[in-house]
């Protein structure tokens, strides 16, 4: 089964494949909705335990943690009126060792930190990624390192589609 440290374990190893072979290319870490989590968890344990910081994260349509995205997914909305919501669906989360505290993360982050999320996203709403980016950028010593960019309502990227906006190439420069 899927599990929180196993996709940290193998974003690391694909990171060392990566540095492996790069020479003096940059490496970043992107993660899009529940890759958000793995992509703060990975840059974490790789600054705190190997003492190497990454070139950059870039996370697109984030949350602070999982519970709080679990907490705002619009399908959640008609269970949330129901006993035993929290117990239910929230808490099963912990219990399966599933928090993706990208909140936690962030404050103790050094590298340039991107938060990229669209105005219409209907499965994470943006408050979220705003949340994370005020968490960011109160326990950033550099305020400079940390960008948060929302992509308007007219433009019509939602939860999946920033990555076909062809200005993000320049926005990530």
């Amino acid at each position: 089964h899927p599990t929180e440290s196993g996709f940290t374990t193998d974003v690391l190893a694909l990171y060392d494949w990566a540095k492996a072979r790069s020479g003096n290319s940059s490496i970043l870490f992107w993660g899009h909705s529940l890759g958000t989590g793995i992509a703060t968890n990975a840059a974490r344990k790789l600054q705190e335990e190997r003492g190497v910081q990454v070139d950059a994260v870039i996370l697109e349509s984030s949350y602070p943690n999982i519970r709080e995205a679990a907490a705002h997914v619009p399908i959640s909305k008609i269970y949330r009126q129901f006993p035993g919501f929290e117990y239910f669906i929230l808490d099963s989360l912990a219990l399966g060792n599933m928090f993706f505290c990208s909140d936690e993360n962030v404050k103790v982050l050094a590298c340039p930190l991107l938060i990229l999320h669209a105005e219409d996203d209907a499965v994470l709403p943006p408050h979220l990624g705003r949340k994370l980016f005020e968490t960011a950028r109160s326990a950033y010593k550099d305020k400079t390192k940390v960008k948060f960019i929302t992509f308007p309502k007219k433009l019509g990227l939602g939860h999946d589609y920033i990555s076909f906006n062809p200005e993000l190439p320049a926005l990530v420069k």
